[in-house]
């Protein structure tokens, strides 16, 4: 086996180092990620999901299967979010913030009653969940 040489070409000296070239003061502006499409006008209709697809479509200029995969994966992700073996909460950054809140069960008891002011047996409840959506300050302003 012969082993390459290199030529002396290649281990020249390298050039001497120049200043760094000032660069202009109004160069092309610096291009912001791109960011969801704003709706700027109030919309009057409200949505099915049908119509919500179309609209998702025609804002966004993607196909309808795909925007209809990313509606079915955030469905399917809030669902196993707030499942009883999930985190119990989902958060649409910006958006909402939905949580399941666990509500112990109670027993009967004995109390008197607000309105008749007699003494009574209030009912047993079972446990049970509630979903809770907490809607963020972007989503408040924009119903005011």
């Amino acid at each position: 086996m012969a082993t390459a040489k290199k030529s002396p070409a290649t281990k020249t000296a390298a050039p001497a180092k120049t200043a760094p070239k000032k660069v202009a003061a109004k160069a092309a502006p610096a291009k912001k990620p791109a960011a969801a499409p704003v709706a700027l006008k109030p919309i009057k209709t409200t949505f099915n999901k049908t119509t919500l697809l179309a609209h998702l479509v025609e804002t966004t200029g993607q196909e309808p299967k795909a925007v209809k995969a990313v509606l079915g994966a955030l469905e399917a992700t809030l669902l196993a979010s707030i499942n009883k073996k999930g985190a119990g909460e989902f958060s649409w950054p910006g958006v909402v913030k939905v949580t399941a809140l666990q509500v112990p069960a109670k027993k009967a008891r004995k109390g008197i009653d607000p309105f008749t002011k007699q003494e009574r047996t209030f009912a047993a409840k079972p446990a049970s969940v509630k979903v809770k959506a907490r809607f963020f300050k972007k989503v408040k302003d924009a119903a005011l």
